[in-house]
């Protein structure tokens, strides 16, 4: 896959307006449609999401506001739907399934602006941002090797499941997309307040009740939509998506490495993970789902070439015989991998004892993960081992990044991006630096790594950095961002130094 250009400095958001009584356009008779044409007649993606669109277009001051900042900002779109390429034909296909509004298939743009490592403080993950509790309520697994949340294909079943169940609680979309924010329960209370005083229930009607952030997201889904529906005239113009499918589904058999799918494929290690974000180790997940996706021109391929593997080359695995002193840990440590892969490779409970002689399957040529698949499963880590020791090291004088990235078996590139730094930074006597994934808590939100003082972190910005992209980094927002740094807008030059201060949660 080749590289892409450096990104353009991200707009600034717009801050929230207050919006009372608005005015809303009357629904049209009849959703807007194409008669006589199936999906399958488009030659243009796009043609046919604006095709199945039902979604009224309200005309509201804070849907304005929304609509200009995108409008004005193309640049920013160019960069959001050319990261919904492998994903939205995929979406497309499942929102018609369910016979929903089509205007649906860009709620991602709100949500992710489809990154599929798209993390909040919330802790809501992948392209529909779901947080740990609701993804498990509708059937996302999470665990050690995998996380639903992220699965391109899962993922999109769920949010349509409870956009539906949405739906059928409330009879109007608008709510449905509320609530799907904030949850039912906000949106009920509003409702009922509302109704309690005589007025009317409807969404704009009741978003002075509801938490600020959905009193902006269904304006900025309806402004998104307005703006796809006929960018030409606004001065925009998208790039024609092909209406064709870019990945397809293949079972593995049982558990893989991911490189060896990769090099199977015929694709880059990187465009496996972009497919199937879900799995963030080496491997996939042995309990299952035992596919991938791979694209769709590579699928026949792949498909045999794994079919012809024994499970002991599927996996890479070499062969351990247990000796005296032998431990799980210890023999983890001596692969250069963790004690619960060899537990998961040969099915031992936590509690097993090892007998000398055994035979162990352990992993063999462990490639390093991506820079985005290893902060995914960073959080894991610091999740299920909150406090543990170890995975942190204080600079020393003299200490160089290449010198510690040596010295932990890692490659420079990969220490720096767990630091949320460049390969040249300077690095200062008495910093910390992530050096493992388990490494403690604040690691995943960039609190090391930047110079941590009191209540936040002194962070040097890039070249190619955006603001966008530091506030990901650090699970915070660009308007705190600009806040903390006395911005006057989304500019930043590399060399700059910016506050970016912990959030909690």
């Amino acid at each position: 896959m080749r590289e892409p250009p450096p990104p353009a400095p991200e707009p600034v958001p717009p801050p929230v307006a207050e919006v009372t009584e608005p005015e809303v356009a009357p629904e049209p008779e009849t959703p807007v449609t194409v008669a006589g044409i199936t999906p399958e007649k488009y030659s243009d993606l796009f043609d046919r999401i604006r095709a199945g669109y039902q979604l009224p277009d309200v005309e509201s001051r804070q849907v304005d506001r929304e609509f200009r900042f995108y409008a004005n900002n193309p640049d920013y779109l160019d960069r959001v739907f050319s990261r919904a390429g492998p994903y939205l034909y995929h979406i497309v296909g499942e929102i018609e399934a369910h016979q929903m509004p089509l205007e649906l298939a860009l709620l991602p743009v709100v949500e992710s602006a489809f990154e599929p490592y798209a993390y909040s403080v919330a802790r809501a993950s992948g392209l529909w941002q779901f947080i740990p509790p609701t993804g498990s309520r509708f059937g996302l697994k999470q665990n050690w090797w995998y996380d639903g949340r992220r699965d391109v294909v899962e993922s999109t079943r769920a949010a349509l499941d409870y956009l539906q169940f949405l739906y059928s609680e409330f009879d109007d979309w608008l709510l449905a997309v509320a609530a799907y924010n904030c949850g039912e329960a906000n949106v009920a209370r509003a409702i009922r307040a509302n109704a309690a005083a005589g007025e009317p229930t409807d969404f704009f009607s009741i978003s002075p009740r509801l938490p600020k952030e959905t009193r902006a997201y269904v304006p900025k889904l309806l402004a998104m939509a307005r703006l796809f529906l006929a960018p030409q005239d606004y001065g925009i113009e998208f790039s024609a998506f092909p209406n064709e499918p870019y990945f397809t589904s293949v079972d593995t058999l049982g558990q893989i490495d991911m490189k060896l799918a990769a090099d199977l494929a015929g694709i880059s290690y990187e465009e496996l993970y972009m497919l199937n974000p879900a799995f963030h180790r080496w491997a996939t997940d042995p309990g299952g789902p035992h596919r991938l996706l791979v694209p769709a021109d590579t699928a026949d391929l792949f498909r045999a070439s794994v079919q012809q593997l024994t499970p002991d080359e599927r996996m890479r695995v070499a062969h351990h015989r247990v000796q005296s002193g032998d431990t799980v840990a210890g023999i983890a440590q001596q692969y250069h991998t963790q004690a619960q892969v060899i537990r998961e490779l040969n099915d031992l409970p936590a509690n097993a004892k090892l007998m000398i002689g055994d035979d162990l399957r352990v992993p063999s040529g462990v490639t390093e993960l991506p820079a985005k698949v290893q902060l995914a499963a960073l959080r894991v880590d610091r999740g299920s081992r909150a406090g543990a020791r170890g995975g942190v090291h204080v600079v020393k004088r003299g200490d160089t990044l290449s010198a510690i990235a040596r010295r932990n078996r890692m490659n420079v590139r990969t220490l720096a991006a767990l630091n949320n730094m460049g390969v040249n930074d300077t690095i200062r006597a008495g910093q910390r630096l992530v050096v493992s994934k388990s490494a403690s808590t604040s690691a995943a939100h960039g609190n090391y790594g930047a110079g941590a003082g009191s209540g936040g972190s002194s962070y040097t910005v890039r070249r190619g950095d955006t603001l966008w992209d530091i506030a990901r980094r650090f699970g915070v927002t660009v308007s705190q961002i600009v806040s903390w740094n006395g911005l006057s807008g989304s500019s930043i030059k590399p060399g700059q130094k910016l506050t970016v201060k912990k959030v909690p949660g």
